[in-house]
């Protein structure tokens, strides 16, 4: 039986080789630079106080949902949950999905044709990449974060065309620049799709919020595993498309409805982002701390994410154990994840890590280096 199997096993071991396989493995205990929990929200107790509060004056909000929303799993809970996130996002609608990777496989797969181009950023998140394979539509891609590249494929379009980018990318820890890919896609009638994953939360609303470019945009994925410490994820859009989606969008016709905990959990968290606002800006004030040490990060400056080349798998596996040793967790990212001599340490912080901690894992990467 297992003989059948046989290229498999020589693909684990090649990795297993190169030091490259991925293991399960608890949590670690250190000091965390590499989990999303940007503003510590994962590890609030405030927060969780507000969550149980909830839960003992509703315990049903723990029971299962029984079913997809189109036949057991709908309620009142996640109705308004979707009329107060559009209401804060400045959206006609929203759509509540179990996770970000489900939004974005229920939208390419499904709002484009087989007469549609797919037009995505070259690091666009795997989903979209996922989502793509199971859409009739041609997909191409366009150089990061270059608008003129991007402009020069639209020109050569002739059905319609969706455009798909983040608005901060998970791997560089850059920026797209919104505003001009916005007017390029508005300029040749193609539909603008954002994935803000990484920048709700850690940027207000996001990106997309705070530019006011909801008008421009046919949709926003905005995630809540990261900044806000829960789970899910909202399309943010309008009627139509939510309609298309709940009659057409396979991930959200044939998965079971999250109970009613996360949705609750999400709405509690955008209220208590509100009255403390001290964990952005301690997340701020913590990026600034690292960048002040002056290593060299292609990474916006502002961002929580901040990536360090690293161009050798060995070399980069080396100073990842190496801050391991001294209580550093980091997530180091090698190839072919990313391209050969791209490889990188990618560093996330957060509210909760102290100065002390920051300068005492700057130091080891600039002696390493």
């Amino acid at each position: 039986m297992l003989s059948k199997f046989h290229h498999f096993q020589e693909a684990l071991q090649k990795r297993e080789k190169e030091g490259t396989l991925r293991i399960l493995s608890l949590k670690s205990e250190g000091i965390d630079f590499y989990s999303n929990d940007y503003l510590g929200l994962a590890r609030s107790k405030d927060f969780h106080e507000t969550l149980i509060k909830s839960v003992l004056e509703n315990p049903q909000l723990l029971s299962g949902s029984t079913g997809s929303r189109l036949i057991s799993g709908n309620s009142t809970v996640v109705i308004e949950a979707e009329k107060y996130i559009a209401k804060e996002h400045q959206y006609e609608d929203a759509l509540l999905f179990s996770s970000g990777y489900n939004a974005n496989l229920a939208l390419f797969s499904t709002l484009p044709t087989r007469h549609d181009t797919i037009i995505v950023d070259e690091q666009i998140h795997r989903s979209v990449h996922d989502a793509c394979k199971m859409s009739h539509a041609k997909k191409l891609k366009f150089r990061h974060n270059n608008p003129e590249h991007l402009e020069e494929i639209l020109k050569r379009q002739n059905g319609h065309c969706y455009v798909a980018i983040e608005s901060l990318y998970s791997m560089d820890g850059d920026m797209a620049p919104l505003k001009e890919i916005a007017l390029i896609a508005e300029k040749y009638n193609a539909s603008l799709i954002v994935d803000e994953a990484h920048a709700f939360g850690v940027f207000g609303y996001g990106l997309i919020d705070t530019l006011q470019l909801q008008q421009q945009v046919l949709a926003t994925v905005v995630t809540y595993g990261k900044a806000l410490g829960t789970h899910g994820a909202a399309v943010l859009t309008n009627p139509l498309i939510k309609s298309y989606l709940i009659n057409f969008a396979s991930p959200f016709i044939y998965s079971t409805s999250a109970h009613d905990f996360q949705w609750m959990s999400i709405c509690k968290g955008y209220k208590f982002l509100k009255i403390n606002s001290e964990h952005s800006t301690g997340l701020q004030e913590n990026i600034k701390i690292f960048r002040d040490q002056n290593l060299e990060s292609l990474s916006s400056k502002n961002s929580p994410i901040q990536a360090i080349i690293i161009p050798d798998n060995h070399q980069l596996k080396a100073l990842k154990e190496t801050l391991s040793e001294n209580g550093f967790l980091t997530y180091a990212v090698f190839s072919p994840t990313v391209k050969e001599g791209t490889e990188r340490l990618r560093i996330c912080l957060h509210s909760f890590n102290t100065e002390e901690e920051i300068l005492g894992l700057t130091k080891i990467i600039r002696d390493f280096i």
